[in-house]
């Protein structure tokens, strides 16, 4: 059976840090230690892209944590019709690196459709053992 939580984040660079924290919130890290940072950095870098190619101005970013069995999944939907995709950036690129990253930390992602406008991007993270979800307080 699924437990999830799940936030709403405006459009803004500020709710990059919202959403991390939120997410280490909803977590017990005692339990995750060894992948909370991969975790943490793979939702920066979709809430990134969310805020800076995703959500049109005005429309809002949703954050979804869900476990099943022993599995974790984030979700960051955003209404922007663009797909973001893996880029090889060279040593001297600037910009490009964060779904390198996440292919690289997570143990699958992908884009789904949702209802409405826009796409859900998502993370797993294969876990060691069980763990429940909490309903944090919002950010």
């Amino acid at each position: 059976m699924d437990e999830q939580s799940e936030l709403r984040f405006r459009r803004a660079a500020t709710s990059v840090g919202k959403a991390r924290a939120f997410v280490r919130a909803a977590l017990p890290a005692e339990q995750l230690c060894h992948r909370i940072d991969d975790i943490t950095v793979c939702v920066s870098e979709l809430v990134t892209n969310a805020v800076r190619h995703g959500s049109p101005a005005g429309h809002l970013i949703l954050v979804r944590v869900i476990v099943n069995e022993m599995l974790l999944r984030i979700e960051v939907h955003d209404a922007g019709e663009g797909r973001p995709r893996l880029q090889a950036p060279a040593d001297d690129d600037q910009a490009g690196r964060g779904l390198f990253l996440v292919d690289a930390l997570a143990d699958d992602w992908g884009i789904a459709p949702r209802e409405g406008v826009g796409k859900a991007v998502w993370v797993v993270f294969k876990l060691p053992a069980p763990v429940s979800v909490r309903n944090p307080v919002p950010c």
